[in-house]
């Protein structure tokens, strides 16, 4: 199996900057895997659930990745205080 491009990164979890994008590919995982760690950040209980084992691996490491990705979109959205307010 041939590993992630570019195009398969971006196809499969949009639009994100290059730094995290070079970190993916890094891993040496597949379109698959990529797929694979998706489906863990989307859906961890109905996968646990369904008897699947934990993610390890390749795909462990996307899952880390995608999941430190989500934590930064998550901080960029909190508002902040307005100075003189309070």
């Amino acid at each position: 199996m041939a590993c992630v491009t570019r195009d398969d990164v971006i196809k499969e979890v949009g639009e994100i900057d290059d730094v995290t994008i070079a970190e993916i590919i890094g891993t040496g995982a597949t379109a698959e895997e990529l797929a694979e760690a998706q489906a863990w950040i989307a859906n961890s209980d109905a996968l646990i659930k369904a008897g699947k084992p934990l993610p390890s691996g390749r795909v462990r490491e996307l899952v880390d990745i995608l999941e430190e990705l989500e934590t930064d979109e998550e901080d960029d959205n909190v508002a902040g205080a307005v100075v003189g307010e309070g």
